[in-house]
């Protein structure tokens, strides 16, 4: 049970017969808070509130923030994204690249509805934007993908399609040929694990998660690691993101 004591600016974990107790300006009770305020936005559809000029982008802001970090620091040429839903997030990522002078996005789902498609290639961004449609682990697709891929640029992949362990770890093995040196691969919304039994979840999600994934992913394959990019900027206390992406950043050491 957790209590918070308003008056002294408490926050109370009481687990049977043992209480912990932390201020409220602590890092702990930071932590704390975050991962039942990430609850209570999964329960009441938070990241669906958003939108990126214009087009829905169902991602919670401090990812697409970090992500953003990450994305200035590498300098991709290339960002491929599996699962466009209304377009949000290629449109972001679009934008960013519009900023840096250089940049594109190949955006892969297994449909893009057609009033999803024509509001992505009317949107002002639209011409450093390629949609493929088709499942994002068939063979063909992959195939498709990496010839729009040229000698030497920089590639980074986000996966957020189907988000099932076996589906992104098909992804993970799909696409991760095609990461740079020191790029990343991102498996999103790994906070499935912790949502069994929540409103919109389901039994499985316990181990059935890209979290799974991306963990059994690393132990097999030692040329990526499972690692939390940098903050390029802290001044506070806080040194953990408070995320929908758990274990989702796997950065390549070395090719091949």
């Amino acid at each position: 049970m957790i209590k918070i004591d308003t008056e002294k600016d408490l926050i109370i974990i009481e687990n049977g017969s043992e209480t912990e107790t932390f201020p409220i300006g602590t890092p702990e009770a930071f932590s704390i808070l975050s991962k039942w305020w990430l609850r209570s936005g999964w329960d009441n559809k938070h990241v669906y509130s958003f939108s990126w000029m214009g087009r829905p982008v169902i991602q919670l802001p401090e990812d697409l923030f970090r992500v953003q970090e990450v994305i200035f620091q590498v300098k991709p040429d290339v960002i491929i994204e599996t699962g466009v839903a209304h377009g949000g997030s290629l449109i972001f990522y679009a934008g960013l690249f519009k900023a840096m002078g250089a940049g594109r996005v190949i955006g892969v789902d297994i449909e893009i509805r057609p009033h999803n498609r024509e509001a992505i290639e009317a949107h002002p961004l639209s011409e450093d934007i390629t949609l493929i449609e088709g499942s994002s682990i068939e063979p063909r697709i992959v195939k498709e993908v990496a010839s729009l891929i040229k000698p030497k640029e920089k590639v980074l992949v986000m996966l957020d399609s189907n988000h099932s362990k076996a589906h992104v770890l098909a992804e993970l093995e799909s696409y991760s040929p095609l990461v740079s040196t020191n790029s990343y691969i991102v498996a999103a919304d790994g906070i499935m694990a912790e949502l069994s039994g929540a409103p919109r979840s389901a039994p499985d999600w316990s181990w059935n998660n890209p979290k799974a994934a991306a963990e059994d992913f690393v132990k097999s394959n030692p040329d990526f690691v499972m690692e939390e990019p940098p903050i390029p900027f802290n001044e506070g206390q806080i040194t953990e993101r408070v995320t929908y992406w758990p274990s989702a950043w796997l950065r390549r050491t070395k090719t091949g």
